[in-house]
């Protein structure tokens, strides 16, 4: 009978940690299958003092990057379209004078070749420096572009209480949660797009700038 009594009691403790250990797995079971739904309720930036950042694409896609490169991509169209008439022309212009020569002098046929020649290295230059204007005109562009789109990302990295952003490029290993670009070109679109589409906002105006964990507004 002692004995019975002693080996039920020994048995007991062993029971409710079993029962113990299976209640702490259903919870933990509980908890990640709830957490995939609880990050898509709640989108919650994660705090830290180091950011990432792709600035290409803070130009390449935003509202206002964009209308830059398809005014550019137009104009340089225009350009194409037109070197390709003005080569059709002058191929048109050499083979009426290759077609005169047998007519005309050797000099009076030489002076023309001569002033053709010129006209070609004239209108080379020329259509060249068309081509580094609009190079030009995108540098100058893209650059005005971030001196606006600079303070604003800086707005939402002081929101994020950050001290540091870094060219996510550059950066060997980063959480997805760091990197900003998402929440930069969207807050660049609200406070840009009337500015540049000339309709009377100024810098200042437009979405304001996210407060606390630096969501931004609806």
């Amino acid at each position: 009978m002692t004995r019975n009594r002693i080996s039920s009691s020994r048995s007991r403790p062993s029971s409710d940690r079993h029962s113990l250990l299976v209640r702490i797995a259903l919870l933990i079971c509980l908890t990640l299958t709830a957490l995939p739904a609880a990050a898509q309720d709640v989108a919650v930036p994660l705090r830290s003092p180091i950011l990432t950042i792709e600035r290409e694409r803070l130009f390449a896609e935003s509202r206002t990057g964009q209308a830059i490169l398809k005014a550019l991509e137009v104009d340089t169209a225009k350009l194409a379209a037109e070197n390709r008439r003005i080569e059709a022309e002058l191929t048109d212009e050499e083979r009426s004078l290759t077609e005169q020569r047998p007519t005309l002098p050797a000099d009076e046929f030489r002076a023309l070749a001569e002033a053709f020649d010129a006209k070609v290295v004239a209108i080379r230059r020329e259509q060249d420096a068309k081509a580094r204007a609009l190079t030009q005109r995108r540098e100058s562009d893209q650059q005005d572009f971030f001196r606006k789109a600079m303070p604003i990302v800086a707005e939402l990295v002081r929101a994020r209480q950050a001290v540091v952003v870094l060219e996510r490029g550059a950066v060997l290993l980063s959480a997805e949660q760091v990197d900003i670009t998402d929440a930069a070109i969207a807050l660049i679109d609200a406070r840009l797009a009337g500015v540049d589409q000339g309709e009377g906002a100024t810098e200042d105006e437009g979405a304001p700038m996210p407060q606390g964990d630096g969501a931004l507004p609806d």
